[in-house]
C-alpha cells in the first residue's frame, strides 16, 4: 500500500457571478497515526501524510517523554495500519496519569493536550546569545510563504519551519499547527541539530503550547505573520523567547525580549 499524497485534486462545484460551473481543486488528506511508547499506546495524531517519524518523535519530545537521542531504540511503523511504534530505554512515566487527556479548543478537534506533561513548571529559561536582524527575519518569513506549495493549493495547512540567519533548514505542512511543529522540531532532535542558534518559523497564531514546544528545545525566537496570544508572550516572557507576530511584507511587531531582533 503506497502512501497517500498530501492533497488530490477533487471535481467541485462552483458558484461565481450568479452562474454554476464545474472544475477541478485541490484538498488536503488527512490520516490518523496511533503512536505507541513501549507498547503503550499515548495517542492518535490525525495528521497529513508523511513525517511519521519526525511527528512521533516531535510530540513525544514536546510532551517531555524524550529529552535526547541517545534514548530511542527503535521506531517502527506499520504504513498500511497507520501504526507507529518508539521503543525507549526509558520507562513510560505515569502512564495512568498521562492518558486522562483534554480537548482544547485552540488545538481543534482531535488534538489531545496532555495533563501532567506539557507543563510549562518543567522548563528552564532559554539560554541563547543568538540574535536576528528583522531583514533576516522578514526574508525567512517570505520564504517560508514561498515553499507553503500545499498552503496554496488547497489552503488548508499550517506550516512550520525551522531556519538560521542563512535560510529554511526544514519546513513541514500540516493540517495541525502543532503537527506542523512537532514534525519540524522532531527532525531537528532525530538529526542532533542544535536550536539555540535558529528560529521557529510559523503560518498560523504563536499559542501558549506552541511557545512551551519552543522553549523547551532551547529556541530563542519565534516568528509568525499571524498573531500571539496574551499567555504565549506571558511565557514567552519568563523563559526568555522572543515573540515576533504579523511579519508580512516589510512589518513586524516584537511582542517579548526585543533585544533578540535588532535593526
Amino acid at each position: 500500500m503506497s502512501l497517500p499524497e498530501i492533497f488530490e485534486r477533487r471535481a467541485v462545484t462552483v458558484y461565481q457571478r450568479g452562474q454554476m460551473h464545474q472544475e477541478n481543486d485541490y484538498v488536503v488528506n488527512e490520516i490518523p497515526l496511533t503512536v505507541f511508547l513501549n507498547d503503550v499506546e499515548l495517542a492518535t495524531l490525525i495528521c497529513s501524510p508523511g513525517g511519521y517519524e519526525e511527528l512521533a518523535a516531535g510530540f513525544m519530545l514536546s510532551e517531555g517523554l524524550l529529552k535526547d537521542t541517545s534514548e530511542i531504540m527503535e521506531i517502527t511503523f506499520n504504513e498500511e495500519d497507520g501504526l507507529l511504534w518508539l521503543e525507549t530505554n526509558s520507562p513510560v512515566p505515569q502512564i495512568e496519569n498521562f492518558l486522562k487527556r483534554q480537548i482544547a479548543s485552540c488545538c481543534g478537534k482531535g488534538r489531545a493536550l496532555l495533563y501532567f506533561v506539557n507543563d510549562a513548571s518543567q522548563l528552564e529559561p532559554v539560554q541563547s546569545e543568538c540574535r536576528f536582524s528583522a531583514s533576516q527575519i522578514l526574508r525567512l518569513i517570505s520564504l517560508l510563504e514561498e515553499q507553503s506549495e500545499t498552503f496554496r493549493l488547497t489552503g488548508g495547512v499550517h506550516s512550520a519551519a525551522l531556519a538560521d540567519s542563512s535560510g529554511i533548514i526544514v519546513m513541514y505542512e500540516d493540517i495541525g499547527r502543532h503537527n506542523a511543529v512537532d514534525k519540524v522540531l522532531g527532525y531537528a532532535f532525530l538529526n542532533r541539530l542544535r536550536t539555540d542558534d535558529k528560529c521557529l518559523l510559523l503560518s498560523g497564531r504563536i499559542s501558549s503550547e506552541i511557545l512551551i514546544k519552543a522553549a523547551r528545545r532551547g529556541l530563542p525566537v519565534v516568528v509568525s505573520r499571524s498573531a500571539p496570544t496574551r499567555l504565549a508572550l506571558e511565557l514567552a516572557d519568563q523563559f526568555g523567547v522572543a515573540v515576533v507576530g504579523f511579519a508580512r511584507g516589510e512589518r513586524l511587531i516584537i511582542y517579548s525580549n526585543s533585544e533578540k531582533v535588532v535593526s
